[in-house]
């Protein structure tokens, strides 16, 4: 007994129909870019971290390991942290490395408050000549610290601040930048706020605190990141300022292991780490607000 078949409808099509396969975008990358971007990305990596692996490295070889032969390990046949010790015993290095938080935290504080106040002023108050500062600020970012670090010195000189720890942190406890960068942050929130917060009799340091400093978190760990960097690994200007060894910061006195110790530079290498972990413990503290901030948006819902 035969069965026999439906006959297909009128109009349809008889042949089977092949699974649809998804379109590549024209923003779609192929499998050779993302292996091309991918290989970027190692060799950046490469070249960022590798000198600092490198360093960490070194400062733990022992003393026994050749440090120039033809083919140097990268890990450490004796590992030691007695090079850290040397470094400490040879120069005050704890007393370099707290003459340079002073200067860190007062170039912070005097970042944050400054450059706050400024930003806020240039972004929200209307006054005669704001364009005319703003324009100022924006002309002082053109000319190199090079150019101006003479002036400074006779300023910070005649102020009777020299070889000391303010005269050091006083140049940079407000900068041009980081007040443009404020005024960024402050002029992303809504007018709207403010308007709405001036109908409820709030005077401008209210609208400040209330309003402006919580829209802007973000931006301020971003400034209190790269000013402790900037005041940390600040080499030049306390140089020509500071006299007094007992006064040095600690990229100065670190150059005291460069001369002493030209031929070991398992001890270069520990100081070196000793200056740099500072900045990875301040950057680890703040980057979470910073990427809060971002994700948060100008406004918070």
């Amino acid at each position: 007994m035969t069965t026999l078949r439906p006959a297909p409808a009128r109009g349809s099509d008889a042949r089977p129909r092949r699974a649809a396969t998804p379109s590549r975008g024209f923003n779609t990358p192929t499998r050779a870019q993302t292996a091309a971007r991918y290989l970027l990305l190692l060799l950046v990596l490469l070249l960022v971290v590798g000198p600092f692996l490198w360093q960490l490295s070194t400062s733990l070889k022992g003393p026994t390991e050749d440090v120039y032969t033809r083919t140097p390990t990268f890990l450490p046949e004796q590992p030691t942290l007695g090079n850290y010790g040397k470094v400490a015993d040879t120069i005050p290095v704890w007393t370099y490395a707290l003459n340079s938080l002073l200067v860190a935290a007062v170039c912070i504080a005097g970042n944050v408050v400054g450059c706050t106040l400024a930003g806020y002023a240039l972004a929200r108050l209307r006054f005669r000549g704001a364009k005319l500062v703003l324009g100022l600020f924006l002309a002082t970012l053109v000319l190199p610290g090079e150019v101006t670090i003479v002036s400074q010195y006779v300023l910070v000189r005649g102020l009777g601040l020299a070889d000391s720890l303010v005269g050091v942190a006083l140049p940079g406890a407000i900068a041009m930048l980081n007040v443009l960068l404020m005024r960024t942050a402050f002029a992303a929130v809504p007018v709207e706020l403010d308007q709405a917060a001036l109908v409820d009799g709030a005077n401008v340091w209210q609208r400040l605190w209330h309003i402006g400093l919580p829209n802007v978190r973000g931006m301020l760990s971003v400034i209190v990141i790269f000013t402790f960097i900037g005041a940390w690994d600040d080499f030049l200007w306390p140089l020509i300022v500071l006299n007094d060894p007992q006064k040095y910061t600690l990229t100065v006195g670190l150059q005291y292991l460069n001369g002493t110790f030209s031929a070991n530079p398992r001890l270069i290498a520990a100081g070196t780490m000793i200056a740099f972990l500072p900045i990875v413990v301040v950057f680890a503290v703040c980057q979470r607000f910073f990427f809060k901030g971002v994700e948060e948006g100008a406004v918070k819902g």
